[in-house]
């Protein structure tokens, strides 16, 4: 089993989240109430969906992790799925992801935009905004 199936699975078991297709047509996604929050798009590239806030709060700790990826103005953060402590990262974002949608303040919504069973989304993912390269080729560089 991919790291990423795992932490499917484990996040498929939240009260919290329902699976559905990925807004941005990549993957699958799990889903709150109110968004989709993270779009699983291959055994080990996950996209985050974080309120502005939470990454402005939480930037310096996201920066410092080689398994997060940031893309400036994203609402979105790219997390690669190697080894059981990135799949546990992954829980603890979700569950901030979670607690900041639920008290996100309506300015952080993007008119118009809709995704799964149409709830609303931030401007898309990072998929197609991100390339991860394996972390010994990116320590190469």
């Amino acid at each position: 089993m991919t790291p990423a199936q795992r932490a499917f699975e484990r996040l498929h078991a939240w009260p919290d989240l329902s699976a559905g297709p990925a807004s941005c047509g990549t993957g699958r996604a799990l889903c709150s109430v109110r968004d989709e929050i993270v779009h699983f798009h291959s055994d080990r590239d996950v996209d985050l969906h974080l309120t502005h806030r939470a990454i402005q709060r939480f930037q310096y700790d996201l920066g410092g992790s080689t398994a997060i990826r940031l893309v400036p103005g994203s609402r979105w953060v790219t997390v690669h799925l190697d080894c059981d402590a990135d799949v546990d990262l992954l829980l603890s974002l979700v569950s901030i992801a979670l607690k900041a949608h639920q008290s996100r303040p309506p300015t952080d919504l993007t008119p118009g935009a809709a995704g799964h069973a149409g709830l609303p989304t931030s401007p898309g993912c990072n998929f197609h905004r991100v390339t991860v390269l394996p972390r010994a080729a990116a320590g190469e560089a």
